[in-house]
């Protein structure tokens, strides 16, 4: 065993430590590894930085982009709505929640697929009369499973294609991956969906993020394009309550009805007060084709009222155009709580001409206690008092500070909106197809689309460079070449003919076994990026001393850093679940060590068939 050799197995042993240890960040892990290579003179100082533009780094940044586009636009709220049964039993609605969760995942972020389905699930939880955790772990575990099915799916799977075009081959392609990802996600869902009731603890809610404020009270405008346009008040009334809204009064003409007819048909331009949390509102305005009301300025008001019913409706439509417009795409909805003393207390929004001087929309209120109100812009605020408030977050910090409130949170209320939903889902689809058919390799085919998302605004500008999860970016560009040094030092051989020798005794079979093992052992305790970055080279050297080809040893590491379910650790979707459904650390296993055993047993033929030794 040569220094360097030695060098860098002792850098790896003390990552390999540092990340089980959990005490620094994964991030913070990977940069030290580099440098200590860098000191070590394992990677020349020139070369230390090159994995930040390494294709596998620059798809998975542009991917997180891309997936921030599909949820804030409204594509997922929509697949929802039409996919997710709300009257079907236990085993359909689970079925249709893990299966929407799997294809999602497949083409975008599987953590953001998470946490856009996590509310979905805890809802259908309390429908189902089950605890949050027994529809959480199946929703996670089949994210997961989801994410290995394409390329874009999930990091690790980007880190693998690299790696093959590293060895003198063509990267892997889009649904390289789907050949044996999709049986054995297939078969992970069916296994969840008929043993997940059974095997998940039925533990109660330790706590949910975000804060609790309660019911607001807000607008909403019924469009000329809306469903509700012609259905009465009682049929809308029964939409509303599946998303836990309920209509407490009606507006037309300027004329505030509080008890309006059930059976009044709803006409374009009227106005509903809608109760709903916040979390609702997404589903109250995008099941019936809402819009939020927002604050009209007092002249504008009068000239409106002035024309006729056409003129009306032409010059609403243009005043909510313009209104759109005048936002920036650097917006933000928080909820401030009004102080006592402020001066705020006894006035209005259209009072304090809100709209005018702070460019901000007050989009809900929330009050402790009985609240009657005729129109949102005109309540009278008072102390305790909670807004839901629109706008830039300049806008909004100065609206705090001048009238003394408190900023509790920031809301992820995703305002629908159909042009950006469906320019969203073409741009991906675009990017998909394109990198899928080789017309342009994947990193270029989706910085293409990020940059189209720029351009047509599906993707607020300040967002874009919010969409990427930092700390995994500089976890891949950092191990990218500390792998390197693994490979130019001899190293990653030396294991390989380690475990051929010792323990494979020169099986292909059971080297391919070892190495998807190994894989999910390690995928279970540190960060599957890392796995990924650490076994690709053992993986190629082990083939490569085998005499076989690669490509199945690298299939296998896809697959086993994928496949992290013994541990809330080894993945972030199992991480987000630990809290909401009130899970303990060992808690996981029990679903999590048969599912991979399964994997095992059906990913091992499958690859053997698909990618031949």
């Amino acid at each position: 065993m040569t220094t360097d050799q030695i060098l860098i197995l002792t850098i790896l042993t003390i990552t390999v430590a540092m990340f089980l240890w959990g005490r620094w960040r994964h991030d913070m892990v990977g940069a030290g590894a580099l440098l200590a290579c860098v000191l070590a003179g394992l990677v020349p100082p020139l070369e230390a930085f090159a994995g930040f533009g390494h294709p596998a780094v620059i798809t998975v940044a542009c991917v997180l982009v891309l997936s921030r586009g599909l949820q804030i636009s409204g594509v997922v709220d929509a697949l929802t709505r039409t996919v997710l049964p709300t009257q079907a039993g236990a085993t359909l609605s689970m079925a249709a929640l893990i299966g929407l969760g799997a294809v999602l995942s497949a083409f975008m972020n599987n953590i953001g697929a998470m946490a856009l389905l996590m509310p979905v699930a805890i809802q259908m939880a309390k429908r189902l009369n089950l605890t949050p955790g027994q529809t959480l772990m199946p929703l996670a575990f089949g994210t997961i499973l989801g994410g290995m099915t394409t390329m874009i799916g999930t990091p690790p799977n980007m880190i693998v294609a690299g790696f093959r075009a590293e060895t003198g081959s063509e990267s892997f392609s889009m649904f390289d991956f789907t050949q044996v990802g999709l049986p054995v996600a297939l078969a992970g869902l069916a296994f969840i969906l008929l043993l997940g009731p059974r095997l998940v603890p039925a533990r109660k809610q330790a706590g949910v993020e975000g804060f609790e404020s309660g019911a607001y009270i807000t607008e909403a405008r019924v469009l000329e394009d809306s469903k509700a346009v012609g259905m009465t008040l009682r049929e809308v009334e029964a939409v509303l309550d599946e998303s836990d809204t309920q209509v407490i009064g009606m507006i037309r003409n300027d004329v505030r009805l509080t008890a309006p007819d059930q059976w009044r048909k709803m006409l374009s331009g009227d106005i509903l007060i809608l109760e709903a949390d916040a979390e609702n509102l997404t589903d109250a305005l995008s099941t019936l084709g809402f819009k939020l009301e927002e604050a009209v300025e007092p002249e504008k008001e009068d000239e409106i009222k002035n024309s006729d019913k056409d003129r009306d409706a032409v010059n609403i439509e243009e005043e909510e155009e313009k209104e759109n417009t005048s936002i920036s795409d650097e917006i933000v909805l928080r909820e401030l709580a009004i102080l006592p003393g402020s001066p705020l207390s006894g006035r209005s929004a259209s009072n304090i001409q809100l709209r005018t001087r702070y460019n901000l929309n007050l989009l809900g209120l929330s009050r402790s206690g009985k609240l009657s109100i005729r129109r949102l812009r005109t309540a009278r605020l008072e102390a305790g008092d909670l807004l839901l408030m629109q706008g830039s977050p300049e806008a909004v910090s100065e609206f705090a500070a001048d009238y003394s409130c408190v900023p509790l949170a920031e809301r992820d209320l995703r305002i629908p909106d159909k042009s950006k939903a469906l320019k969203a889902g073409i741009i991906m689809a675009l990017a998909v197809v394109v990198a899928a058919f080789g017309l342009l390799p994947a990193s270029i085919s989706f910085a293409i689309g990020v940059l189209a998302s720029m351009a047509l605004r599906t993707v607020p500008l300040r967002d874009i460079y919010v969409s990427i999860d930092w700390p995994v970016i500089v976890l891949l560009a950092t191990l990218i070449p500390v792998a390197g040094a693994m490979d130019s030092t001899g190293t990653a051989d030396l294991i390989a003919r380690l475990i051929i020798e010792k323990v494979a005794y020169g099986n292909a079979v059971i080297g391919l076994t070892l190495i998807l093992v190994i894989t999910m052992f390690l995928s279970d305790l540190m960060n599957n990026v890392a796995t990924a970055a650490v076994m690709c080279p053992i993986s190629i050297g082990t083939a490569s001393a085998l005499g076989v080809s690669a490509d199945s040893f690298l299939m296998a590491v896809a697959i086993g850093a994928s496949c992290a379910f013994l541990t809330p650790v080894g993945h972030q979707n199992n991480t987000l679940i630990l809290g909401p459904g009130g899970f303990r650390f060992g808690d996981y296993w029990k679903l999590g060590l048969p599912l991979e055993i399964l994997i095992v047993v059906i990913s091992i033929p499958m690859l053997l068939v698909v990618w031949p030794l």
